[in-house]
């Protein structure tokens, strides 16, 4: 059978509307749960409207920094508009495409705000009839965010390229989608972690009053914050790393031979994905007296079967036979081998940040001893967790390098990009499981200040529990997917520099790689690999000073509010100012993080060229990977540690290894959900910018 060349291309885009019709049904099973507690719908509404509050308000932010950038495209790329090789219509669709990518990413942040804050109102009702209800409306109302990210990227992606059918437009429209991430996720990080911190360390450290107790002025912002940052910003985060894959798949396919069936198999694989993720979670199930837990990573182990078998059926069934030495086999075992990693990083971030695992016991038992000792073993644990997931994305490469070496040149780093689109095939399953996280633990506080009982309590403490879990293992996932894509985007980064070197005819030998003993290698390497700790201490910092902003209100609120420390009826906190302190603190601190790993790279490409732009790129994936799996995964451990002394080990709630346990889990939230994840989208906004702008630093820099 022959392929027809448009057909797989097509399929993705009826694919991803299944998937948006999918998400549409989920939708409507979510809202038809009953719900009618009078109480839980005022809070609901109260946790609805601040979101959309920080999300309006975060969009027009960044609307203006979108406009800038589409001005410096238009001028800049793909040539600038005063060179004599330059095609003004071209840049007009890099505009388009780039301004698209933001639009496509926002409005999947929206979509997940508008069903997350539906679905925890549903799952805490739910929870009065037991666990599978209650498990299956948090758990259908993520699934709508995961295939409405999915859906939209595989949707973008082909759009632009059918109508382009250029990747260094594709790029652009990736890096839409990666600055608006960018913004979104640090925005929403920070957000989330200053509500969270202050909550705790005045609620649960100084006064001993319950997480979600509603005398907590900072309980609604916390509430939201789960929300904006880990329903809104991990959206745009893997819909980034998910369009980023299939990009720089695309740049990379079209330098090879074959070009055509390249291009096929990266669309062909993607749809796959997408179409096993839909499959996986119309599957997902729940016995009456089942493990949550389990219900989500089966879901996920099926449909990452599911992956395995359908494509190799259509790589076996359609004829690739004009890629030599059985590449077509070569890049389906390379994808293969992606996901199956990237299986086994969740499964070893799951051994370091499970509760029922030893190092959480550990770190558990340590708090007994005062919070130095929470802190420096969880740090460790963490540090400890890293080599796994490192282990795992560096074999991932490298077998994917050597099983497609053979087929031809350049083939080798498209094997690591198809590795990359393996790895985020089911991220459909991913978004969905990490989604359902937030859900449940916005459904635990609905619960508690809907006074609903112990017994609903302690349903949605174990749901909670599972999503703290997978949601840790989510977070590996993210971050290894990221890694293998910003290693396939360092080699679209060499395809663009040896198109724009042949194109301009320059008498320079092409790249094929990066000599760290040239010190303009040398030198990009070194600032490149500074820039995530950079980035990291200035998201941290905005924590920081907007806590202890809001730290102060609640301590105002407490004091000038007469009853409300006592819980007097009728006496409610001023919900609103903390809310406000969240957002305006959130959009004051993001913006110079991202900026100052954006100017970072245009810098160092202005000084030292290709050559030290390719250190730079190296040194940012292994000191991001770094320092984000360590964050992630240590502050996975500490939150862990802290509900584990609270269900009653190490002397339980109020006693020493409590509070101990408490302080590390308010280190830990900027480490896991601000900077850590954050890192991810950096490393892929730097590998983008210096992909799009080779052409530039290749004829302008000062060495």
């Amino acid at each position: 059978m022959t392929v027809n060349l448009t057909a797989f291309e097509v399929t993705a885009i009826v694919v991803a509307l299944l998937a948006f019709g999918f998400a549409a049904w989920l939708y409507r099973w979510v809202v038809k749960r009953p719900s009618s507690n009078q109480r839980i719908a005022q809070v609901g509404k109260y946790i609805r409207n601040g979101a959309r509050t920080f999300l309006r308000r975060e969009y027009k932010a960044l609307a203006k920094f979108a406009a800038v950038a589409a001005v410096v495209i238009f001028v800049f790329l793909p040539e600038p508009v005063w060179s004599k090789d330059a095609k003004i219509l071209l840049n007009v669709e890099m505009v388009v495409a780039y301004l698209c990518g933001t639009v496509f990413s926002a409005i999947a942040g929206v979509i997940g705000i508008e069903i997350a804050t539906i679905a925890n109102i549903k799952s805490a009702e739910a929870a009065q009839k037991g666990i599978k209800p209650s498990f299956l409306a948090g758990f259908r109302g993520g699934a709508v965010m995961g295939m409405a990210v999915v859906g939209s990227s595989l949707l973008g992606v082909a759009l632009v390229w059918m109508i382009s059918n250029d990747a260094t437009v594709t790029l652009g429209f990736s890096f839409g989608a990666s600055s608006l991430a960018l913004f979104a996720k640090a925005g929403g990080g920070i957000f989330t972690k200053t509500a969270d911190i202050s909550a705790d360390l005045v609620g649960k450290v100084e006064l001993g009053i319950p997480e979600d107790d509603p005398r907590n002025p900072a309980v609604i912002a916390d509430n939201v914050g789960d929300n904006v940052g880990d329903v809104a910003g991990m959206g745009a985060d893997l819909f980034d790393s998910n369009v980023a894959s299939m990009a720089a798949a695309l740049v990379m396919a079209t330098a090879l031979p074959n070009k055509e069936l390249n291009i096929t198999l990266v669309f062909a694989y993607a749809a796959i994905g997408l179409l096993s993720s839909i499959i996986g979670v119309a599957c997902a199930r729940m016995g009456k007296k089942g493990s949550p837990t389990r219900a989500l990573n089966s879901s996920t182990y099926i449909t990452t079967a599911i992956f395995a078998i359908l494509s190799a059926g259509v790589t076996a069934i359609f004829d690739f036979s004009s890629i030599p030495n059985n590449g077509e086999w070569r890049i389906w075992g390379a994808s293969t081998l992606g996901l199956l990693v990237g299986v086994i990083i969740g499964i070893a971030t799951d051994y370091f940040t499970d509760d029922r695992r030893s190092p959480v016991h550990k770190v558990a038992k340590a708090s007994e001893s005062g919070p130095a000792f929470t802190i420096l073993s969880g740090f460790s644990y963490g540090m400890i967790s890293a080599l796994p997931s490192m282990v795992g994305i560096g074999v991932s490469a490298l077998v994917s390098y050597k099983l497609c070496a053979p087929i031809g040149e350049g083939y080798a780093f498209f094997g690591i990009s198809m590795a990359a689109v393996g790895m985020l095939s089911i991220v459909g399953m991913i978004i969905s499981n990490d989604a359902y996280g937030p859900i449940v633990d916005n459904a635990r506080g609905l619960a508690e200040m809907g006074n609903l009982g112990d017994e609903v309590l302690e349903i949605t403490d174990e749901l909670d529990s599972a999503g703290n879990t997978v949601k840790a293992v989510t977070k590996g996932f993210a971050i290894g997917a990221a890694g293998l894509t910003v290693i396939s985007l360092l080699g679209a980064f060499m395809s663009e520099v040896n198109e724009a070197i042949a194109k301009a005819g320059l008498e320079i030998a092409q790249l094929t790689g990066f000599d760290v003993t040239n010190p303009m290698v040398f030198f990009g390497l070194l600032v490149g690999a500074a820039i995530p700790a950079v980035f990291s201490a200035l998201l941290i910092l905005g924590v920081d000073r907007n806590a202890q902003r809001m730290v102060a209100e609640i301590h105002r609120q407490f004091k000038e509010i007469v009853g409300l420390k006592e819980g007097k009826e009728g006496v409610v906190p001023e919900y609103d100012k903390c809310i406000n302190i969240a957002t305006t603190g959130a959009l004051k601190e993001l913006v110079p993080a991202g900026l100052a790993a954006i100017f970072a790279t245009i810098a160092v490409g202005l000084v030292g060229g290709v050559h030290a732009i390719g250190g730079f790129i190296t040194g940012n994936i292994v000191s991001g990977l770094l320092l984000s799996l360590l964050m992630s995964n240590a502050g996975g451990l500490w939150d862990n540690s802290k509900k584990y002394v609270e269900s009653g080990n190490n002397g339980g709630k109020g006693s020493t290894a409590h509070k101990s346990a408490v302080v590390g889990d308010t280190v830990g939230d900027p480490f896991k959900d601000t900077a850590g994840p954050s890192i991810n989208t950096q490393i892929t906004v730097v590998s983008l910018v210096s992909s799009l702008f080779a052409t530039l630093f290749l004829q302008f820099s000062i060495f």
